[in-house]
């Protein structure tokens, strides 16, 4: 072998290198792609129904019912048209999308180590005490407090909900291919 060779073969990284490395990356790019696709599609439908296309605007607003009660009065309205989903939902989207654009700033992509999970909770709280006060009618909730206990929750929950998508991308790519068995003769 010669030298050159020798050299070349110590510099390349081994593909199982190559592939611990691209797979947290590939998958926080997936997610953040499709938070914000979602994120985007919430805040289009009323702008898709306002520019006069009322079936695809419907076909958004259908997809997202079956997630979100829609209440007309609990959402956010561009040009006279509600969100595709209450304001406490927009919040919980708009923290998990812009906590995943964030992720890489705050953690390793390479680590799967989660916060405690009492982070979890107390982020809830909020979230939890809002909707109590305002079901009982001891306080009057309204968009910015939905959207704002919504977006703390959202945001907290990507540091629990990306660590794992990443591990299990992490050992999907790091699993032995299956031997093709040959039938007997």
């Amino acid at each position: 072998m010669s030298a050159v060779t020798a050299k070349q073969r110590q510099i390349a990284p081994h593909p199982a290198a190559l592939a611990s490395s691209f797979v947290p990356t590939a998958v926080w790019a997936v997610s953040a792609a499709i938070a914000i696709a979602i994120l985007a599609a919430i805040i289009g439908a009323p702008l898709i129904q306002a520019s006069g296309h009322p079936a695809f605007a419907f076909k958004i607003y259908r997809a997202f019912s079956f997630v979100c009660h829609q209440i007309p009065e609990r959402s956010f309205h561009l040009y006279g048209n509600k969100f595709a989903v209450c304001s406490r939902c927009t919040g919980i989207y708009a923290g998990i999308g812009l906590a995943t654009l964030a992720y890489p700033l705050t953690r390793s992509l390479k680590s799967s180590d989660t916060p405690r999970l009492i982070w979890l909770f107390l982020a809830a709280a909020p979230l939890a005490i809002d909707w109590f006060l305002g079901y009982f009618s001891i306080w009057e909730n309204n968009h910015v407090s939905r959207f704002a206990t919504g977006f703390l929750l959202g945001a907290a929950a990507i540091f629990y909900i990306l660590p794992g998508l990443i591990e299990i991308s992490s050992r999907l790519v790091k699993q032995p291919r299956c031997a093709q068995s040959v039938p007997p003769a």
